[in-house]
């Protein structure tokens, strides 16, 4: 009995970390001819720590990134919105949020999954059944590998998706995102803080993952884009700080991307085929949880596996995720709309709504984002 992991991404590797914490054979394939540091800043929620003290790398974490202690949102010069203070949480739970470099925390997982484990250049082309305990996977460079159990952690174009489930649909978002990392100083009082600063049709957003270096995150609804691509206009009536920290980055540092998710879908397991991370629930990059819900996939099957065999886990696993993650995914989508509304008055209404939301309702609503699923 062995499990294959499709993707060597967050989730992909948070679940052979899963695995190898419980002494169950995996290997993982990935397309990508080497691992190298990629990608800008990401946020480990206080959900996605929990996970990580499960799985013993949380000290690592800590070590490397940058703990954030409110979640804050602003309009466009900064004024407040909304402010989350995140102590009450950490008391609660018992764990921090920490903002930290994507790279940062692939190579902790990798170091720890162990690179023998993982299968590079192994770009996936087909997955078929060949008996009754066995898949045959096919890859692309012509490389064959039967496995009993596959897990497919592939991100939001799957190719474990299309072959096992092909009823799914992607859904534009209408909206361009771009994100960097940068040295730069912030100024002192948004240090340990995740802003955002809502504007007309755009937004951005920052936070310091490592002493002096910050990741930014700018977006622009895609009708506004198409009438002029250059950051400089949206970013005019910007603080000036915003502007030359995002504005100084090299552009060859810029990641840009057309905000997509995955319309939910019921269906995340076929026989002993499971769908985990973006694979089974992309969403939109609103509540700074897609990670996290990958990485919370990654802790159901840890229970799971604890008490029962792979097949019952991976038949149990679905029932219980399926909920919070499609919660995540329809909030974020709705979030993602709120925050770059063009019309000023519905703007307004929209700011002085949120300003009078009690606490208590962010309370709750936070607490249900860090709890994890329980597993029986």
């Amino acid at each position: 009995m062995d499990i294959a992991i499709i993707g060597a991404g967050i989730g992909g590797l948070t679940t052979a970390l899963a695995l190898k914490r419980r002494n169950i054979p995996f290997k993982v394939y990935e397309a990508a001819e080497e691992l190298k540091p990629v990608g800008t800043g990401i946020i480990l929620g206080i959900n996605a720590m929990q996970v990580y003290h499960q799985l013993q790398i949380e000290n690592k974490i800590l070590t490397a990134g940058k703990k954030v202690d409110s979640i804050n949102v602003t309009d466009f010069k900064l004024s407040p919105i909304t402010e989350t203070l995140l102590l009450p949480f950490e008391q609660k739970f018992g764990h921090k949020s920490i903002a930290i470099h994507r790279a940062e925390l692939h190579h902790i997982l990798t170091d720890e999954v162990g690179k023998e484990n993982i299968v590079l250049n192994s770009r996936l082309s087909n997955a078929v059944k060949i008996d009754n305990k066995h898949y045959q996977l096919s890859f692309e460079n012509g490389n064959k590998a039967n496995h009993t159990f596959i897990i497919g952690a592939d991100g939001i174009n799957s190719k474990i998706r299309k072959i096992f489930f092909p009823d799914t649909q992607l859904r534009d978002a209408h909206q361009i995102c771009f994100r960097g990392v940068t040295r730069f100083n912030l100024p002192p009082i948004y240090k340990n803080e995740l802003i955002e600063g809502w504007g007309q049709g755009k937004r951005f957003g920052f936070v310091e993952i490592s002493e002096g270096n910050v990741y930014w995150y700018f977006l622009v609804n895609q009708n506004l884009y198409q009438k002029h691509n250059d950051l400089n206009i949206y970013l005019q009536d910007a603080p000036e700080f915003v502007r030359e920290m995002i504005l100084n980055t090299s552009k060859e540092k810029w990641f840009t991307a057309n905000l997509q998710d995955l319309k939910p879908i019921t269906e995340w397991q076929k026989d002993r085929v499971i769908l985990l991370g973006d694979a089974a629930h992309a969403t939109t990059p609103n509540m700074g949880q897609g990670a996290c819900q990958a990485i919370e996939d990654a802790y159901v099957l840890f229970r799971l596996l604890e008490k029962y065999n792979p097949e019952q886990a991976f038949e149990s696993y679905p029932s219980i995720r399926i909920e919070k993650a499609h919660h995540i995914v329809n909030t974020s989508w709705k979030i993602g709309k709120i925050s770059q509304l063009e019309n000023r008055l519905l703007m307004g209404i929209r700011n002085l709504m949120l300003r009078k939301t009690p606490q208590s309702t962010q309370t709750k609503n936070f607490e249900r984002l860090f709890t994890l699923n329980h597993v029986n």
